[in-house]
């Protein structure tokens, strides 16, 4: 059966108008008076630098059209500090991403990533301190919390983690985001980094189920993942919260040069969950088919500023990309269907690469350079 032909097509110019609307409408810069550059300039080129994996610098000394690399980074950094970027940031990402999200319930999760620093610890703003890491105790720290749909991950909210900041501290917030959300939420799923007892009791109190890998703290827990089959036990953590823990036993196989059996605990209370093989299986599911940091990384424009709102918001567009690639995806370019939508092959790179070569075009990409003498033949046909 011949599949029937689009009616209409999206281009280049509308995907980077589409991207450059959006943070136009929710993160607007008050520009003053008798300045030149637009904010459509602005962020022209913040979105050919997060679609290319690139510099502001770079995209600037490249293309004949944009201002000064200075002038885009000083508006940016004169105008977003981190709980402004924070707020508007979470209403950029959820504009589209809660109409592609389906009616029944749906599974969330939330992450923590830690982009370790080697700097200067004065010389720099909003730094997160951890457990040694890569040769460092010293981190970027960013969380984010994401609704997973068929292994498709739509962020919802990002939060970056400063000095005195707690997991517990950020887990509050999302959990009072989502009751406030019209949201079906199935389960929250959390990485090692949200283990203690005042995130469980957050959990416990806004009534969520749950799972979520657990950490080797203290001699019982130890003892009991060392030995024994796969089974389910009750455990409390420094005698505050009591929770069930799923212990998953697995043969490793020669995997890694290792023999034998290997035991992971998971945290959980779900009514879905009635097994370890279960936890660990649902749990397995939260990482979906992508890493949203490994895209995010692909399209993160990098930096060396210090400002901690200027990286923010380029952590938030390169998230965004993600979001608006999905949405798109889904919105317009799957053909609806009998059974559900059909998908064309369009790839979050080739998604990135049309926005880039937009913003070129839109920029005046450089495309001569100047030659100190005359082309001989080698350079014509």
């Amino acid at each position: 059966m011949q599949e029937p032909e689009a009616d209409n097509e999206i281009e280049e110019e509308h995907l980077l108008n589409f991207v450059v609307n959006s943070l136009d409408e929710e993160l607007a810069i008050d520009l003053g008076e008798n300045v030149e550059v637009t904010t459509e300039k602005l962020y022209e080129v913040l979105a050919g630098a997060s679609a290319g994996g690139t510099s502001i610098n770079h995209v600037c000394e490249t293309t004949d059209d944009s201002p000064h690399a200075n002038t885009v980074r000083g508006h940016l950094t004169d105008q977003f500090d981190l709980d402004t970027v924070e707020v508007v940031g979470d209403t950029l990402l959820q504009r589209d991403a809660l109409e592609t999200l389906p009616d029944r319930p749906v599974e969330v999760c939330a992450d923590l990533h830690l982009d370790p620093y080697y700097g200067d610890e004065d010389e720099t703003e909003a730094l997160y301190f951890s457990e040694a890491k890569r040769g460092t105790t010293t981190f970027h720290a960013y969380a984010t919390l994401y609704a997973r749909v068929r292994n498709k991950r739509y962020t919802l909210a990002v939060r970056q983690l400063v000095a005195g900041d707690t997991t517990s501290d950020v887990l509050a917030e999302f959990l009072e985001l989502l009751d406030g959300l019209d949201l079906g939420v199935k389960a929250v799923y959390l990485d090692h980094g949200f283990y203690n007892s005042t995130c469980l009791g957050l959990l416990y109190a806004h009534n969520y189920a749950y799972v979520m890998p657990i950490v080797k703290w203290g001699e019982t827990i130890q003892n009991e993942l060392s030995r024994g089959w796969s089974r389910e036990i009750e455990h409390d953590l420094v005698g505050e919260v009591t929770f069930p823990v799923f212990i998953d036993c697995v043969y490793q196989q020669g995997r890694y040069d290792e023999h034998g059996v290997a035991r992971h605990g998971y945290a959980a209370d779900a009514p879905f969950i009635d097994t370890p093989r279960d936890a660990r299986e649902h749990y397995s599911k939260r990482f979906g088919i992508e890493s949203s940091y490994r895209l995010a990384k692909q399209s993160l424009a990098f930096t060396s500023s210090q400002d901690a709102g200027l990286r923010l918001v380029m952590f938030v567009v390169s998230l965004l990309l993600q979001n608006s690639w999905r949405y798109l995806h889904w919105r317009y370019v799957a053909a609806p269907r009998r059974g559900g939508r059909r998908l064309w092959q369009w790839s979050f790179t080739e998604f990135c690469e049309m926005v880039l070569r937009a913003a070129w075009t839109a920029l005046g990409v450089r495309r001569a350079v100047p030659a100190n003498q005359p082309l001989d033949d080698r350079f014509f046909r």
